[in-house]
């Protein structure tokens, strides 16, 4: 999530999983966020309070007991409900590691794309499914190798939770799409909003308007969004804080902790910490 404001009391926690490819962060706040993505598959539980979401399928409320998924590249952000805030778990999937058991649970569909359909979920066997995962991945020792329990309970959570991607209501155009993959494709080098506008083959205000819609970001914050997360890729590969800052395209490290904080609750330096 992509914090706007960090209220004292604010609580966020990595923990340590034994799994390569699962992230897992404790969260208690009352922040709100901002809109932002993730390169990952998310499903979360909500232990106490409520929020309020745009996700890219609709404004939804969680309260207690519901699941929260989103899916990678999915733009959306977050509100607490009320005015003591919200605890919440939340387990970060890498897309390879999805796909790799996708290959088991869809035998029949190979290539099958596949994404969460519903942004919240109230489902109670659902949840017990969540809770076997989050359990078998918060107390297994970092550097287990032991990792039977944890396998089963995500085959079983995502055989839950995943469904055949629906169709795009409607196509990028080619210009924003190409804009685009110039942005993903070099992070690190400046580039200006006529520059990119020359590559889609439109005015200035008319890309910053087209791109903005077609992908619910405007340039600037679609770019910060994607120079963070690879920022964060980097560090979980060992990458020194300062190397990672500058390889994705930020001034400086202060610069990438101001965004990073903002971003994931938690400066690099103590993301990168829990990974040891």
């Amino acid at each position: 999530m992509a914090a706007d404001s960090a209220p004292r009391g604010a609580a966020f926690t990595r923990l340590p999983c034994p799994l390569p490819g699962v992230d897992i962060v404790r969260a208690d706040t009352a922040r709100a966020f901002s809109r932002h993505i993730h390169d990952e598959f998310g499903i979360g539980l909500i232990d106490r309070g409520a929020q309020k979401s745009a996700s890219g399928r609709g404004i939804v409320e969680a309260g207690p007991g519901d699941l929260i998924t989103v899916n990678p590249g999915e733009v959306h952000d977050g509100l607490p409900i009320g005015d003591h805030g919200r605890a919440w778990r939340m387990l970060y999937l890498s897309p390879e590691l999805v796909l790799n058991l996708l290959a088991d649970i869809a035998e029949d569909h190979p290539g099958l794309d596949v994404e969460f359909h519903h942004p919240t979920l109230h489902d109670t066997r659902i949840a017990a499914r969540f809770e076997a995962l989050f359990r078998a991945t918060a107390s297994a020792p970092a550097a287990s190798t032991d990792t039977l329990g944890v396998d089963s309970a995500l085959l079983l959570l995502l055989q839950s939770l995943l469904h055949p991607r629906a169709p795009a209501p409607t196509a990028i155009p080619s210009g924003i799409a190409a804009a685009r993959a110039r942005l993903d494709d070099d992070l690190a080098s400046p580039v200006s909003l006529a520059d990119l506008a020359r590559e889609a083959g439109l005015s200035r205000f008319q890309f910053l308007r087209t791109f903005t819609r077609a992908t619910g970001l405007p340039p600037h914050a679609y770019l910060v969004q994607r120079r963070l997360q690879r920022a964060r890729r980097l560090i979980g590969l060992g990458t020194p804080l300062a190397e990672a800052a500058a390889a994705s395209g930020f001034c400086d490290q202060s610069h990438l902790t101001r965004h990073f904080v903002r971003c994931f609750g938690i400066p690099p330096g103590v993301y990168a910490a829990a990974l040891r």
